[in-house]
């Protein structure tokens, strides 16, 4: 019977919310739910925790204020669907780790967990949503988090994604030179880091995935990694009237090469996610996205000028 209620449950996850969101909340005036219990619930279904970052402390340093009791950026994985999606599907690095935010806002007792719909990832990475480890992934999630809040419910949000005419992803690629990849694509990450870093960005989390391809031996890629990035002043502003954007922070920057050609790849899933997913009005919240857009679309032009010359 419990197996049916929670097969029913995940089933009305997908029905009645049609989102790029999906919002579960629980009652925890106890306080038994943590972020640190999440994350062991997510251990134990076999994930890798990237990161579980308490954003309280920056926000009170930054900013000497929050609007939560908690507030936390949770980025996980599931490495043997990464796996299996990579070669046909390079852009599952856009949400390698997947991010969500686990809130509880000063003065309720409501635990809140937000994370994206499978249809939200289909449609950002170009991936159908029928695809099996597409589909296993937010399965997975679904069923983790529903057993990580026990008598948790789903939360209708007060918004429908709304439509935008941008691209959902920034993306660059550059030729490295034959022979010598290595030392160029090296030389690029570290600059693309560093302007990063000059620019207000912080690197929230590094994910080599890669690393389980070569250990079986496996060179479609040479090289395969992500990095999670974060600027503070935009989830700040955003979490105060989208606190659910956690959804997309931190943001997942996939940066490969196959071993078949010489072109390295960066891409990002943008802001203009956030706004429509979010349907994001606040003007200062909305600034706050463009600018960092801006900044970051600087740094990879100036990237690949300066590679290419």
């Amino acid at each position: 019977m419990k197996k049916l209620l929670g097969i029913l449950a995940i089933g009305l996850f997908t029905i009645l919310f049609g989102h790029d969101i999906q919002l579960l909340s629980v009652d925890n005036k106890d306080g038994t739910i943590t972020p640190k219990t999440i994350e062991d619930e997510f251990k134990k279904a076999g994930f890798y925790i990237s990161d579980n970052r308490d954003m309280n402390g920056p926000f009170m340093k930054q900013f000497q204020n929050t609007d939560f009791k908690v507030y936390n950026l949770f980025t996980t994985h599931h490495i043997k669907s990464v796996q299996n999606l990579a070669k046909e599907y390079p852009r599952i690095g856009l949400f390698t780790p997947i991010s969500m935010s686990i809130y509880t806002k000063k003065g309720e007792d409501k635990l809140y967990v937000s994370s994206l719909t499978l249809e939200a990832m289909s449609k950002i990475t170009g991936i159908p949503s029928d695809n099996k480890d597409l589909k296993n992934i937010a399965k997975m999630v679904k069923e983790t988090l529903l057993k990580a809040m026990p008598n948790g419910k789903l939360e209708k949000l007060s918004y429908e994604p709304s439509s935008t005419p941008k691209e959902l992803i920034t993306k660059m690629h550059v030729k490295l030179k034959k022979g010598d990849w290595v030392s160029d694509s090296d030389s690029i990450i570290e600059e693309f880091e560093a302007n990063l870093e000059m620019n207000g960005f912080v690197q929230a989390g590094f994910n080599d995935i890669n690393y389980y391809f070569k250990e079986s031996g496996d060179k479609y890629f040479d090289i395969f990694v992500s990095e999670s990035i974060c600027k503070l002043p935009v989830i700040y502003t955003v979490a105060k009237t989208r606190p659910e954007a956690g959804a997309f922070a931190p943001c997942s920057i996939s940066i490969y090469k196959k071993s078949s050609d010489d072109f390295m790849y960066v891409e990002y899933p943008n802001v203009y996610n956030w706004i429509a997913s979010l349907d994001i009005d606040n003007k200062e919240a909305i600034r706050e996205l463009i600018e960092a857009q801006a900044k970051m679309e600087v740094v990879l032009h100036n990237l690949k000028t300066d590679y290419e010359k």
